[in-house]
């Protein structure tokens, strides 16, 4: 018989790390303030939770790598701002951010949220950041939290051969 896994819940026992870049902070701390908010709502005790700062977006791999691979976390929300600038610097470090934090999830089947914003304009990477127009570091958080949660249902269901 099929198994059907949708709209969990998260347990308050999750393990979260938020790595967040410096660079654009004024943008970035209203990301971590919606991250935060998810959290809080739905009552993720912050004793398993874990914040560290990086330099900038370009950063953020290499922190999610390390975390990812102490065991220690059951998702990893990775947030930043990226503005487009009048050299071609923004398609690399966006670029080369997304790609390592892709890989870093495949390559510990963890959830990894991209909450790295990549704007044209500052005015576009407040607007995301804002909590009237949809906060990202909030749902990106919610993202990595119903994430992780799926994936302990699945290890459940998979441990159990009888369903």
């Amino acid at each position: 018989m099929m198994f059907e896994i949708e709209n969990v819940s998260p347990d308050r026992d999750l393990r979260v790390a938020i790595v967040a870049a410096r660079f654009n902070r004024f943008i970035v701390d209203e990301l971590l303030a919606g991250a935060r908010d998810a959290l809080a709502r739905h009552e993720v005790n912050p004793n398993g939770c874990a914040l560290l700062w990086v330099p900038g977006a370009f950063e953020l791999p290499v922190m999610a790598e390390r975390l990812a691979a102490s065991g220690r976390f059951d998702a990893i929300v990775a947030l930043g701002a990226v503005v487009r600038g009048g050299t071609p610097h923004f398609d690399y470090v966006a670029g080369e951010c997304a790609a390592g934090l892709n890989r870093v999830a495949l390559d510990h089947g963890l959830p990894v949220s991209f909450g790295v914003l990549t704007t044209d304009t500052v005015e576009q990477a407040l607007e995301r950041a804002s909590t009237s127009e949809g906060n990202k570091g909030f749902d990106v958080t919610v993202t990595a939290l119903e994430m992780a949660q799926t994936m302990r249902e699945l290890d459940r269901r998979l441990a159990d051969p009888s369903g």
